[in-house]
């Protein structure tokens, strides 16, 4: 693989830029257009829904309302068609308060940067528009399709926001090297436009098939969507951004090969001649798009500009009537409003700290509070911590704070348990580099305990006459519901960059014997960064992976290269089925490192125990290979069904079960299951049971963790339990797992009835 050639510093600080990213730029001929149509009636016209269809920035923005009205797609495909139907006139307006206009005056682009904007929009569309053409041959929806196709590049949209002279540097780096840009984006920044882009499209609520694009159009997913049916999008995706370039809609010199086309629409079963069609449409349709935005309108910064005035006074006075309302109801709020809207920051796809500064910017609202400061304890290898500071008029802004060597983070007395002291004589080092001036006396710290562990601290300022005593138990159940909020965002973020580090293993594979490595645009070489101790048992999985992906690609390469040296070698036939073997032994660990990585989400229903006692037991004798399992199943008359995703449930039973078979030589049981109601009345309780070899307490220990495996090496994956207890514990339940040596195993299920 190619040296590494970023600084970590680097990348780290580009992570800091993109995620403060609010909003991107759109030209002042789009605007206009924009502003022009919603000026000329109070509802929705077909224009103006065409020009938010047509332009990603718009998109973006209109996901983003639907995010702030917490309006959501329920049993319906997403796409942007179907959020213009989901949201009023009024909503639909705001859009243009979601997206920054380009400056004439301030020389914001220079003139190629410029050129660039335009050229990456038509590239966009381009896309999008073969996207919609190809769903229909492949029975996907062609909206979902066209919007996934018009968003895959925000990525690049965000470079150009907050890095565009770099941004050009790269794809003239990409031209010269004749290589794809995200090769040259990993090599210069350390992580590239698909990861930038999925990451912004969490923040932005873009839906998540429409985010499975942006991250996965430049990897190779046709294993993954052929056993995940959601990944297909991204496949679609990357054939249409293929035609595009083909037909001469690409930011980059670099030549797409119709090879490349042929080989991605054979994998779809799309036929040349529908290809050829629809290339020979597509400038037409980009061209019609491109009018409706104005690109080529002459005297556009004028003509926005004189719009804009039409519209100044309505807006102002729609704006003053929403801080009316705002203060209204920040005015007739109380406790319990406060904890309850704080739940509404729980989302997985935000960073922790991200989550912070929303529950910072609520504290200083509900409580009426001066400065409010939340800061969270860094990995162990992190010399330095994250904070974000909500200064007065709700102001908010992330800092690094540096720790005193002989100070500790947290104070002893709310290391593990809830008490408020006075900040200033606990952690005067952290006040002292906020670069604001709270009235010390009346500066309070409180911890963020979650689990029984502290996770971060509240620092506020006191602006009005209190008994703190009085409030003593406010703030703590407070605490206590932001503390678990934020846990559960740590923990998620850090499965989400597992996930993303993988991926990019996957991609950068193809591209490590590219071009010569040139010296970098904007980065040193030096090492990538540890995984921090709180993914431990993840960066097990990924090291177990390794190891596991290693030899095989081994025994690939040498056989091809035999092949290719003797093709009349009468082992050939022999050479072909070690290497089909040893193709399917790293597809099942990509697919069972991929689906406990980042499980699908469940969806939730009531399911009898019957049935999923039933379809798991037939998934099993799949599994294990054999035609019957002697099962002895008992389910008491007063278990009530079960609420979860049933198809999770099932996998994740079928696993134990065919672990239980695994303790048997003949490997078909007896297995005995038993389901009863739970000891909290609001449970199911489901025990599997064998009478097999059993585990010692080493072995026990292990079970669940990815990638363990009692067996020699090579002979099992070790991913049954682990994948198991994870999608369990997705569905709200708990799994529990008792066994000795000689005595057999019992696993414990419980599960949620509501």
């Amino acid at each position: 693989m190619a040296e590494e050639t970023f600084a970590p510093a680097v990348e780290n600080h580009l992570q800091l830029i993109f995620r403060r990213l609010e909003n991107l730029t759109i030209l002042p001929s789009a605007a206009q257009r924009f502003l022009f149509e919603l000026l000329k009636t109070e509802t929705l016209s077909t224009n103006l829904s065409e020009i938010i269809n047509s332009h990603p920035v718009f998109a973006v923005a209109l996901f983003q309302q639907m995010q702030k009205n917490q309006v959501a797609f329920v049993d319906e495909t997403p796409s942007i068609r179907r959020a213009l139907m989901k949201l009023n006139s009024n909503i639909i307006r705001n859009i243009l308060f979601e997206v920054k206009v380009l400056n004439p005056f301030t020389n914001d682009l220079q003139e190629n940067t410029l050129g660039l904007h335009k050229q990456l929009l038509g590239h966009c569309l381009a896309v999008a528009c073969c996207a919609g053409e190809l769903a229909p041959v492949v029975n996907m929806d062609p909206n979902l399709a066209y919007s996934a196709g018009l968003l895959h590049d925000i990525g690049k949209f965000a470079q150009l926001e907050v890095m565009p002279k770099s941004l050009v540097r790269i794809i003239e780096q990409a031209n010269i090297q004749n290589s794809p840009i995200y090769s040259i984006e990993q090599k210069n920044l350390g992580l590239d436009h698909t990861i930038i882009g999925r990451r912004l499209a969490q923040k932005w609520n873009i839906p998540s098939p429409i985010n499975l694009a942006v991250w996965l159009h430049h990897s190779e997913t046709e294993i993954l969507w052929k056993t995940i049916p959601e990944a297909k999008i991204a496949q679609l995706v990357r054939l249409a951004n293929s035609i595009a370039k083909l037909t001469g809609f690409s930011i980059t010199q670099q030549e797409e090969t119709t090879e490349t086309m042929q080989q991605l629409a054979m994998s779809l079963e799309i036929s040349t001649e529908q290809i050829q069609n629809i290339q020979r449409e597509l400038p037409e349709k980009v061209e019609e798009k491109e009018n409706l935005l104005g690109l080529d309108m002459p005297n556009a910064d004028a003509a926005y500009l004189d719009t804009l005035s039409q519209g100044a006074a309505q807006f102002a006075k729609e704006t003053c009537k929403l801080k009316q309302q705002n203060q209204s109801l920040q005015t007739s709020s109380s406790h319990f409003d406060f904890v309850t809207e704080m739940l509404s920051c729980l989302n997985p796809n935000v960073q922790p700290i991200d989550t912070a500064a929303k529950i910072a910017a609520r504290w200083q609202r509900f409580y009426q509070t001066g400065i409010v400061c939340i800061y969270l304890l860094p990995a162990s290898s992190e010399k330095k911590i994250e904070a974000v500071v909500v200064e007065s008029l709700g102001r908010c802004k992330t800092v690094s704070l540096n720790p005193p060597a002989d100070s500790t983070i947290i104070p002893q007395p709310i290391v593990s348990k809830f008490d408020i002291l006075n900040a200033p004589d606990h952690i005067y080092w952290l006040l002292e580099q906020l670069d604001v001036e709270p009235e010390l006396s009346q500066t309070k710290l409180l911890p963020l305990l979650a689990n029984g562990k502290t996770i971060g601290a509240v620092v506020f300022e006191l602006r009005y006459p209190a008994d703190i005593v009085q409030f003593r138990e406010m703030f703590k159940s407070a605490a206590c519901a932001a503390a678990s909020i934020l846990n559960i965002s740590i923990e998620s973020f850090t499965n989400q960059l597992f996930a993303e580090q993988f991926s990019q293993l996957l991609t950068r594979t193809r591209y490590s014997a590219a071009a010569p490595s040139t010296p970098a645009a904007v980065a040193e070489t030096a090492p990538p960064p540890q995984a921090p101790p709180s993914i431990s048992e993840l960066a097990e999985m990924a090291g177990g992976a390794a190891h596991e992906l290693n030899n095989p690609l081994s025994i690939i390469a040498a056989r091809a290269q035999l092949l290719a040296d003797d093709e009349t070698d009468t082992k050939k036939k022999s050479l072909l089925k070690q290497i089909q073997h040893n193709s399917n032994r790293i597809s099942a660990i990509i697919e069972d490192l991929m689906a406990f990585a980042s499980p699908q989400q469940p969806r939730p229903s009531q399911t009898g125990v019957k049935q999923l006692i039933d379809e798991a037991l037939e998934f099993a004798t799949q599994k294990a290979g054999i035609d019957h399992i002697n099962a002895q199943i008992d389910i008491d008359e007063n278990v009530d069904n079960i609420y979860g995703d049933s198809a999770q449930m099932v996998t994740a039973i079928a696993n134990i079960i065919c672990n239980a078979l695994e303790s048997y030589t003949d490997k078909t049981g007896p297995v005995k299951i038993t389901a009863s109601p739970g000891h909290t009345g609001d449970t199911v309780e489901l025990q599997i049971k064998d009478l097999g070899r059993g585990m010692d307490s080493e072995t026990l220990s292990k079970a669940a963790q990815p990638f363990f495996s009692d067996k020699p090496a090579g002979r099992k994956r070790g991913m049954g339990l682990s994948h198991a207890k994870r999608l369990i514990e997705l569905n709200n339940g708990s799994l529990n797992i008792q066994s000795e040596p000689g005595a057999g195993t019992n696993v414990t299920i419980t599960l949620p009835k509501s």
